[in-house]
């Protein structure tokens, strides 16, 4: 394969990229069409089967993206609040999680919409960027509960961040059970800060 059309494979793999993150981000997971997607890229629909082996990896690819720009949502907060008690740091990298979801709100939730099982084929990158973000809950977590066991740690870490998730899943949905946007910081504080 010469140069030229390994770099033409790898700007189309791109362009598919893109164009599958500006659908989701526009319409949601649920519209990503590979035939829309095959007319808007140029291409045949075929053509997308050769760089991704269905939608939900190339889903997958998109939600690398996602994941990246969130972690960097969540190291800034953390950074920020670095000299703060650890419970202020939960509460801010809460924070820097929410804002993010209520900003991108379709492309958060393909994040966890998307077909997977830890039982099936899950790319190591997604495992590392969730280990990412569980690291980050679990520092500040350690130095409130130092004698905790690593199991216990990592229970705990998880349940904190479902809690999180939770509220702002059911916040942004307008579900009964969530509150407007406004009120969700101070929901998450409130949760947050009994940790003890």
């Amino acid at each position: 394969m010469s140069e030229k059309t390994k770099a033409r494979k790898a700007a189309l793999r791109e362009k598919l990229i893109e164009l599958a993150e500006a659908q989701i981000a526009a319409e949601g997971l649920p519209s990503l069409r590979a035939r829309s997607l095959a007319k808007e890229a140029g291409c045949a629909v075929g053509a997308i089967y050769t760089h991704f082996d269905d939608l939900n990896a190339l889903t997958l690819e998109v939600n690398g993206r996602t994941f990246r720009r969130l972690g960097a949502k969540v190291a800034e907060a953390v950074a920020e609040s670095a000299s703060q008690p650890p419970r202020d740091r939960l509460i801010a990298m809460s924070h820097a999680y929410l804002y993010f979801a209520a900003e991108q709100p379709t492309l958060w939730r393909a994040l966890f919409d998307v077909e997977m099982s830890t039982d099936g084929p899950v790319p190591q990158w997604y495992m590392d960027a969730l280990g990412g973000l569980f690291s980050y809950i679990s520092e500040p977590l350690a130095e409130i509960f130092p004698d905790m066991h690593e199991q216990d740690l990592d229970l705990m870490t998880r349940a904190l961040f479902s809690s999180v998730h939770g509220i702002v899943l059911l916040g942004l949905e307008q579900r009964i059970s969530g509150v407007p946007l406004p009120l969700l910081k101070k929901m998450i504080a409130q949760v947050l800060s009994r940790i003890s």
